[in-house]
């Protein structure tokens, strides 16, 4: 018994994880090779989660929905909305310096958090969308359902992460990294700065919508109080540099550790006195930094640094 429990958490940790590390992936191609420093993570998480809820859930009174579409249909439409949102974005704000434009972004993901929380007759308001479906749950009962959904995120982690490393080492990914080094003399050559870091920013916040909509299938609910930053783009962020910003597989497996010692610091937590339980969340974040700490001075470049491919002649 105390084995298919063990089990079944590794089941949960693994499906967590995997949708941070479609978000770490993300993240990595508009950072870690455009360095585009975008700190609005949760926002495109959120548009994701929504869009994917309401074109998926059945019909109700309180907020748009009844489309009852499949749920690949759902994932298609909310990488569009994300793509299309992020262009917008990019065309306003590609052009700011780093520190710049994360100051932008983190301003556009609030304008989007107060969109979806006021927009009560769209997204239901601060009570969010519930009985959003899940994948093959007409063929899954209970726990074989969590194990196949577990299956389905590490599918699109897969998928993910192919993307990423074909245009990782494309001629377009080449590109981008020289931009990432040293804009000037990409323009002198002839690059479009601005084209390629709009492309970069656009397939990021697509996948991060496909992470948002991973999400609100998996919980079957979804609210404003799933967008905070210190949940989405504080933890993501943590993340990719610990696991090896410019690195797919970093990414990855950043993604998986810091998961993971998020995990084991809530069971930590979790047996502090009842005085101490309201500053737990402080003492998480305070031993997450320490592990950053940690990682930055050991592996400075991440537990997996860039390795650029080697040019075929």
């Amino acid at each position: 018994m105390e084995l298919a429990g063990l089990f079944f958490y590794l089941i949960t940790f693994l499906t967590m994880a995997g949708i941070y590390a479609v978000l770490c992936l993300a993240l990595n191609m508009q950072w870690g090779f455009g360095g585009l420093f975008n700190a609005g993570i949760a926002g495109f998480y959120a548009i994701g989660a929504y869009a994917a809820a309401i074109v998926t859930s059945a019909g109700s009174k309180s907020h748009v929905g009844g489309f009852d579409l499949p749920i690949i249909v759902g994932l298609v439409v909310a990488g569009i909305i994300a793509g299309l949102v992020g262009w917008a974005v990019a065309r306003l704000c590609v052009r700011l310096k780093s520190d710049y434009l994360a100051i932008a972004t983190i301003g556009i993901a609030e304008i989007i958090r107060l969109f979806i929380v006021n927009e009560e007759w769209l997204t239901n308001g601060s009570l969010g969308i519930s009985h959003i479906p899940r994948p093959m749950e007409d063929w899954f009962v209970g726990k074989p359902a969590e194990i196949a959904f577990a299956l389905f995120v590490w599918s699109l982690v897969l998928l993910t992460w192919f993307v990423a490393h074909r245009l990782y080492i494309s001629p377009w990914g080449r590109v981008l990294r020289a931009i990432r080094d040293n804009e000037e003399a990409a323009e002198s050559i002839g690059k479009d700065v601005q084209s390629f870091r709009t492309q970069t920013f656009v397939i990021g916040a697509i996948f991060m919508a496909v992470a948002g909509a991973l999400s609100a299938h998996y919980f079957k609910y979804f609210s404003p109080d799933a967008t905070e930053p210190i949940l989405v783009t504080f933890l993501v962020w943590v993340m990719l540099i610990a696991g090896g910003s410019g690195n797919n597989k970093g990414a990855i497996l950043g993604a998986l550790v810091v998961w993971g010692i998020w995990s084991m610091t809530e069971i930590l937590t979790s047996m502090l006195p009842d005085g101490m339980t309201t500053r737990s969340s402080y003492i998480r974040m305070l031993l997450i930094g320490l592990f950053l700490q940690f990682v930055l001075q050991r592996y400075r470049s991440g537990l997996l640094p860039e390795r650029a491919p080697k040019l075929r002649i």
